[in-house]
């Protein structure tokens, strides 16, 4: 039966659009993840902005994780309302565009603690809006007879890729530089979005019914 869950699973119509959508959606920020508290901790001589770590948790720990929080729930409030289909691609643009923050703050290396907030912010809360349509598609592809062990099999794929681009990204940060290696996150977004628009999404699902 075990062996029949993950046989099944891989029987699924399209499943080789799904797979790579499960390991490309988040492949610039599987690797903008691994660098962002060492480029807000280094230097600025090394290209960082040289922030204390007391710092660092304010800005990224406290008001990103807020604003995190805040775009997850926004994000499931979008699809409840319009459905997947519809919010996709305003919530796979949320989720990449705002990863500019990072190559600006790069470039300008401010020394405002609330400016460096600010775009923390909008960055984190352009990720919460954009995993949310993760979620929301593993869920429809876990859907079936077997939806726990689906979704459990959705949720290793998710964290495959997480784990292998993050493998090299302190190495092409080394080579590349700050700004560089953010200039090659925004050129990271295009395998996600071709991904977004191969894969197939029923008319409706995730939207709420009005049942008054």
């Amino acid at each position: 039966e075990f062996f029949a869950v993950f046989v099944s699973f891989f029987k699924k119509p399209g499943i080789a659009v799904i797979l790579g959508f499960l390991l490309l959606y988040r492949f610039p920020e599987a690797q903008l993840l691994k660098l962002a508290s060492p480029f807000l901790l280094d230097p600025v001589e090394q290209g960082g902005l040289g922030l204390s770590t007391k710092a660092v948790g304010i800005a990224y720990g406290t008001v990103g994780l807020t604003a995190l929080t805040l775009g997850g729930l926004a994000g499931g409030w979008v699809i409840s309302r319009v459905g997947l289909k519809r919010a996709l691609w305003p919530l796979v643009l949320a989720m990449h565009v705002p990863n500019v923050a990072f190559l600006v703050l790069a470039l300008t290396h401010p020394t405002s603690l609330a400016v460096i907030s600010a775009a923390l912010a909008v960055e984190q809360f352009g990720y919460g809006l954009g995993f949310t349509a993760y979620l929301m598609y593993m869920i429809h592809v876990a859907e079936g007879p077997q939806k726990t062990a689906h979704y459990a099999i959705c949720t290793g794929f998710m964290a495959l890729g997480m784990m292998i681009p993050g493998m090299w990204s302190g190495w092409l940060q080394d080579h590349l530089g700050y700004v560089s290696f953010f200039v090659w996150v925004l050129v990271a977004t295009v395998p996600s979005f071709l991904m977004a628009a191969l894969i197939r999404v029923p008319e409706n699902f995730g939207r709420k019914e009005d049942t008054a």
